[in-house]
Formats: C-alpha cells, sequence, structure tokens
C-alpha cells in the first residue's frame, strides 16, 4: 500500500474536511510525515494571501523531495489550475470531491476533479479516535458578500447539512465517550436557513443528547444572534465564550466593507452578552482600502469600548475577484501590521483583566501532555496547564485553585 501524509491549512472546517478525506482512503496506508510519504495531500486555504504563499511554499518544498502532491480544500479551488499547469502539483480536486478521495489518488494520470460548489456535504465522521473533541460541520458556504473576503466563491452559496444526521453522529460520538462538540462550518449562524430551522433549534436538539457535555460554536456573524440565541446564554451546556465577527469598530469602515452589522447594535449584543459572563472573541481585519488615518482612531476608540478578551486579527489581504479589490485607497502594509499590534496589546490586557476577576471553578477538557504540563481549555476558551502526576489527557478537570498569568493559567492536582 503507498503511503499518504494529509497537510491541513486553515480553519475548524478544514481540520473536518480532512477528517472525512482520511475515513474514505481504503488503499493507502495514512503516515504521520511527508517524509514517509509516497504522496502528499495538501488541505489548503485561501482567505488571505499568507495562506496561499503558505501553502505554494510547503508545496514548492515537496516538490524538491520528489513527492507526488496532491492539492485540496479552498486553495484548490483559486490555485488549483495554475499550480497544475506549472506543475507544482499532479492533481486537484475541490470540497464536493473529498469523498472519492481514494480513487482519485489511484489515478495514474494527472487530474483535476473541481466538483461543484452546491453540493450538500454529505459525508459523517465517524472516528476521531485521535481528538479530544468531536468537530461537527453543520453547514457549508456563505450568502455574505463582503467586500474582502474570498470564501463564498470558493465554498459556494450557504447551505445546510440534515439534522437528522447531524444528530446521528453526534449521538454515535456521545456515546463512545465524547462530551466536547465543536460545530463548524462556513458561516455557522446561517445553518438552517434553507431548512425551516436555525442555529438556536439545532443547539436545542444536540443539548439533549445523552453525554453532550458541552457545545463549541466556531464563528458566529452579530445579525445572526437573534432572541432564540439569546435565550440559550444561561444553558450549562454552552461554552462561555462566543466568536463574534466583528471585523472593524468604524461605522464608515463597516459601510465599505459592505457588513451587515451597525456598530450600536454590535456594541449592546457585546455588552450584553459580557454581563452574563461570557468572554468575547472577535475577527478584525485592519488596512482594508479606505481606512483612513481618521476612520482608524475613531475605529481604535470605539474597539476599546467593546469587551472582548479573544482577537482573530489580520492585515488586509487583496484577493483577486473581490469588491474590495477594486478599490484605491490602500493602506501601507507597515502601517497595518502596527495598527494591528495596537488592537493585539488590547485584547491581551483584557484576556488578563477578565481572567483575574474570574471567580467561577474552571471547567477544562485537558487535551495534550507537552513541556511538563498537561494543558487543555477552560469554559471561557482560555489555556489553562495543569502540572500532575495524575494522567488527565481527555479527561474533564474542574479547576478552584490556580494562578493567572500572562499567556494563560497555571494549575496543581
Amino acid at each position: 500500500m503507498k503511503k499518504v501524509f494529509l497537510k491541513t491549512f486553515g480553519c475548524r472546517t478544514n481540520i473536518y474536511d480532512s477528517a472525512v478525506m482520511i475515513q474514505n482512503l481504503k488503499d493507502f496506508e495514512i503516515v504521520d510525515s511527508e517524509a514517509e510519504a509516497d504522496i502528499v495531500v495538501v488541505n489548503s486555504c485561501t482567505v488571505t494571501n499568507s495562506a496561499d504563499s503558505s501553502a505554494r511554499s510547503y508545496i514548492n518544498g515537496l516538490n524538491r523531495q520528489n513527492k507526488k502532491v496532491i492539492l485540496a480544500g479552498c486553495g484548490a479551488i483559486s490555485k488549483g489550475e495554475s499550480l497544475y499547469h506549472d506543475n507544482k502539483i499532479f492533481g486537484y480536486f475541490g470540497h464536493s470531491e473529498k469523498k472519492n478521495i481514494n480513487a482519485l489518488l489511484l489515478k495514474e494520470k494527472r487530474f483535476a476533479a473541481i466538483g461543484d460548489l452546491q453540493s450538500v456535504d454529505e459525508n459523517i465522521v465517524e472516528d476521531f479516535s485521535s481528538k479530544t473533541k468531536a468537530f461537527i460541520k453543520i453547514q457549508e458556504g456563505c450568502d455574505f458578500r463582503c467586500s474582502y473576503c474570498i470564501i463564498p466563491f470558493v465554498r459556494g452559496d450557504a447551505r445546510s447539512q440534515d439534522e437528522a444526521k447531524i444528530l446521528s453522529q453526534i449521538t454515535n460520538l456521545a456515546a463512545n465517550g465524547f462530551g466536547e462538540f465543536v460545530l463548524t462550518g462556513t458561516n455557522l449562524g446561517s445553518y438552517g436557513k434553507d431548512k425551516n430551522s436555525s442555529i438556536a433549534t439545532l443547539l436545542k436538539k444536540i443539548s439533549l443528547i445523552p453525554g453532550v457535555k458541552r457545545i463549541r460554536l466556531g464563528s458566529l456573524e452579530p445579525v445572526q444572534i437573534d432572541d432564540a440565541f439569546k435565550e440559550l446564554l444561561t444553558e450549562p451546556w454552552l461554552e462561555k465564550h462566543l466568536h463574534i465577527a466583528l471585523q472593524h469598530t468604524s461605522e464608515a469602515m463597516l459601510r465599505i466593507m459592505r457588513r451587515r452589522s451597525f456598530l450600536k447594535d454590535d456594541r449592546v449584543l457585546f455588552e450584553m452578552i459580557a454581563q452574563k459572563g461570557f468572554s468575547l472573541g472577535t475577527d478584525f481585519i485592519v488596512g482594508h482600502p479606505g481606512e483612513s488615518a481618521a476612520l482608524w482612531e475613531e475605529a481604535l476608540e470605539n474597539f476599546k469600548t467593546f469587551p472582548i478578551t479573544h482577537l482573530h486579527g489580520f492585515t488586509y489581504s487583496k484577493r483577486d475577484g473581490t469588491h474590495a479589490a477594486t478599490l484605491k485607497d490602500n493602506i501601507n502594509k507597515s502601517v497595518a501590521k502596527e495598527r494591528l499590534k495596537i488592537l493585539e496589546s488590547i485584547v491581551q490586557e483584557n484576556n488578563f483583566l477578565f481572567r483575574s476577576k474570574q471567580q467561577s471553578p474552571l471547567l477544562v477538557l485537558v487535551e495534550e501532555n507537552k513541556n511538563g504540563y498537561q494543558s487543555g481549555y477552560d469554559q471561557f476558551y482560555n489555556k489553562v496547564h495543569i502540572k500532575s502526576d495524575l494522567q488527565l489527557e481527555k479527561e474533564w478537570v474542574n479547576i478552584e485553585d490556580y494562578s493567572v498569568q500572562e499567556d494563560a493559567n497555571y494549575a496543581s492536582l
């Protein structure tokens, strides 16, 4: 049997897609490194130029090792054709083809199998045995057309997974000992719009499954947090952390970026959720065309008023085919990087203060044993490092006594 290594770049959805691919590789041996592999499948991300560059650099390294390279993921849609014609890859395939990975890798001739962007992902991952938590993909695609984003063009419009299949998958995994479930998707909060359902309805049904202890969510849009969702904020099974994508805190920039939310509403939403004891993360793009010095200063002052404890920040990356790529007022990269550093510093301080004021015991699912610590995330999505002689990996640990340090919380058991 030929040996295959699967390299995953990007988001939680890609992690899930990689699990689907591994599950469908029946005629190959899965190995832990490219050095052992005859074939390397690169499950790529294309959300930024940096993501494209990382995948391209990795592929170039594989070429120097004379590896047979197959490209999958979002980068296969945006960059697959050019890499194929430059002979950098043996073949490439789109999202809808990942279930056919076994047949594709058996091909002796170079191939392109782009698939389509309308299919609903019917693949169910049955084995997360190497993980401490299970990733559940509930939807695909996005109907938003934000100025900067290429993802709708490589993942298609929003469409939802069948509810019964989601519940069946979680029921099976919970019966096999999994207690934490991470719901993933391209635009998570759009779940159910094509199924006469909603993300809140789905969450309620998942929570009733025996064995489900904690549900974590990927990124939500502010406009998707409706009254039905707000009613769930006191439920013990919902992780006390939400990631809500602001992208900016200048009203003028939100309009330039073609966002659907409004600053005043965003602030009210964040304050309400924070008052219920949640930590809050967000996405933020600095350096988008039109972000003048005046708008940046306005955004910075507004940002300081938001109770944000986690940040996924980016400097703007031009993506051909998007509206933003046609705009003029471009921002110097070094200026954008400095602006991002300021936001990161603010959030780092916010996070430290949040952890310092926290009085609730920390419920940690231990995920790894590394550098002398057994570590995992608490219900607020903060890292906790534990010193213990006990074998805690994949165990739930309740921690009342711990030390709050700048990088993480530390405890001894």
